[in-house]
């Protein structure tokens, strides 16, 4: 499942799983934000989808496909949404669509998306079953 190259007019209707403001501190040289704190954001969101559902200790193994299709300013309302795409024995594929409201403003844009993959961990970081509902 590639990530789209025409990202979508409007949001999920689904509640973000995570919602941040763009802070001045986390700009970069041009005064836009910088991709990697909208990386590490959407890394956060897609990292509590897999602990819910692996029900426990989980981490990024790799992220497929970004892109990155506007900026995002400072002062905006980033809204990031986490849909699991696979669960396998051990690792789960997680898509992540980032999407930007200025803070006076109604209207959204998407900005971002891209897909983790996360390994379910041990006590000892090795990797484990993932834990699936009876």
């Amino acid at each position: 499942m590639p990530v789209s190259e025409n990202p979508p007019e409007s949001p999920p209707e689904s509640q973000p799983t995570i919602r941040v403001i763009a802070m001045p501190t986390d700009t970069n040289p041009a005064g836009d934000i910088f991709g990697g704190w909208l990386m590490s954001q959407m890394d956060l969101a897609a990292g509590t989808i897999a602990a819910r559902v692996s029900k426990g200790r989980a981490s990024t193994v790799s992220v497929e496909e970004i892109q990155f299709h506007r900026p995002v300013l400072v002062g905006d309302e980033v809204s990031l949404y986490a849909e699991m795409l696979k669960v396998g024995r051990t690792s789960m594929r997680i898509r992540v669509h980032a999407w930007r409201r200025a803070r006076h403003q109604e209207e959204t844009q998407q900005v971002t998306e891209a897909i983790f993959t996360f390994v379910a961990l041990d006590d000892d970081a090795r990797p484990r079953p993932v834990l699936r509902e009876e």
